[in-house]
């Protein structure tokens, strides 16, 4: 119901919003933004069970393992947890109903890792939700039989919120131990009760719940004896730090110095190894202090030449390809690439021919369908809308863009949510105008105010 209402909504910048509030409600997103991201755990109560009705089901899971196209390892996990040791039981091949039911029915969890490349209802929520957080916004679906655990205590590298769609689930959720793990760029290995102390967060979440905590805190989740569980983890900001940003700006500004500045380049001291060096450490020597106040000035002077907004593009196109292609809505579909009425009929191909104008009124698919990025060999456009729905499974999908074209591109991205005319495009003729639009329609970046034909 929530993303059939969305659907009302014109400008994705305010449905990703609307959908952030839906998925902490009644939590105002500043309340949660100011207490909980990134510092501690939030629990919903709803007492709501219908509160995610539509988006993933059980039946849902075994329509799919039906459908044959999941396969054990790629899309399916089979694990168990008992007696203080995880067990992963996945074997190799397709996951047929009867193989995957039986591992359930003998106390084993199915991890199912990518459904939405099952599940429309999925695909929806995670490709709104990856425009707002500005980062991949991934999932998977968790099913466990009663009085079983299908992983052991670990902290992850994502920001996690856990929906509990069926049934219930015991968490027990545990501050990090230490400095060194909180917010963790990595996952850590299988833990052990005596490593966990005391949890700072007991609870059962029933249907309708939600339960959030930030990476680097460590959980468990085991159901009760008188119920099954289903839920979905939605994650996101995976290596979406400031120190993943400074790794890769960092090398490239440190590149731009030497070229540039001759400071970079000058030699070492041929004497720095007798005073440098953890072996004098505790030295007092004046060459060991100019030299550390040598090294500091030429990190500061690196922000001079530190390529900003570059770096910024380079992760943005990263982004865009970890992205899921957008859902369209009825109206968006008919009015764009995706619902072109070309078919075959009386012997012959009809509407084949798209038939954009000077008059024709365009606008961007999705605010974050699309970005300019500048590249070594030119600049090229990067775009969503050709993804998949299953992690990175097409290479990255880009069109390399004109010079004289990329003032029209800038144009179409600062318009949204407005449409415009063909003819407004600042392309020096009207035919490159109307190739430009009709490329980029064909893409699917594109939509028209009215449908090019009408059926």
């Amino acid at each position: 119901g929530a993303l059939r209402r969305l659907e009302r909504v014109a400008d994705s910048r305010e449905r990703a919003a609307e959908l952030f509030r839906w998925l902490l409600a009644p939590v105002p997103p500043a309340q949660f933004l100011e207490r909980h991201w990134e510092r501690a755990p939030l629990l919903v109560r709803r007492g709501a069970p219908g509160y995610y009705a539509g988006l993933f089901s059980t039946a849902e899971l075994d329509a799919a393992l039906r459908g044959g196209r999941v396969r054990f390892g790629t899309h399916l996990d089979v694990t168990s947890y008992a007696q203080g040791v995880r067990e992963t039981h996945t074997p190799a091949g397709p996951a047929l109903p009867a193989v995957a039911w039986d591992f359930y029915r003998n106390g084993c969890s199915l991890r199912l890792l990518c459904p939405q490349a099952f599940s429309p209802g999925v695909w929806h929520l995670l490709s709104i939700l990856q425009e707002q957080f500005g980062s991949m916004a991934g999932a998977n679906a968790y099913l466990t039989p009663p009085g079983a655990q299908g992983f052991a205590p670990h902290y992850d590298d994502i920001e996690a919120f856990v929906l509990q769609l069926e049934g219930k689930k015991r968490w027990r959720v545990y501050s990090p131990r230490s400095e060194a793990e909180k917010l963790p760029r990595f996952s850590s290995p299988n833990l052990t009760q005596a490593e966990l102390g005391e949890p700072v967060l007991e609870t059962v979440l029933e249907a309708g719940d939600l339960l959030y905590f930030p990476r680097g805190f460590i959980h468990q989740g085991d159901c009760l004896p008188d119920a099954h569980s289903l839920h979905i983890t939605v994650s996101s900001y995976q290596r979406n730090s400031w120190g993943d940003f400074l790794e890769k700006l960092l090398p490239a500004a440190l590149q731009m110095a030497m070229e540039e500045d001759v400071e970079y380049r000058k030699g070492l001291p041929m004497d720095y190894l007798r005073y440098m060096g953890v072996a004098n450490l505790d030295a007092l020597d004046a060459r060991r202090t100019a030299f550390l106040e040598k090294v500091q000035s030429l990190i500061m002077k690196l922000m001079d030449y530190a390529p900003v907004d570059a770096a910024v593009d380079q992760r943005a196109k990263s982004f865009l390809h970890d992205c899921l292609p957008p859902v369209l809505t009825a109206s968006e579909k008919a009015q764009s690439m995706y619902g072109f009425p070309a078919r075959w009929e009386d012997g012959g191909p009809r509407n084949v021919d798209i038939r954009i104008t000077r008059e024709t009124q365009v606008r961007l698919l999705r605010h974050g369908v699309a970005r300019l990025c500048n590249e070594e060999a030119g600049v090229i456009l990067c775009y969503t809308t050709e993804n998949s729905r299953v992690y990175h499974e097409e290479e990255p999908k880009f069109l390399e863009v004109d010079p004289e074209h990329t003032e029209s591109i800038e144009f179409l991205l600062s318009s949204y949510p407005n449409y415009i005319s063909v003819d407004t495009l600042p392309c020096e003729t009207l035919e490159d105008k109307i190739c430009l639009a009709t490329l980029l329609f064909e893409k699917g970046i594109l939509t028209t105010k009215k449908p090019l034909v009408q059926v």
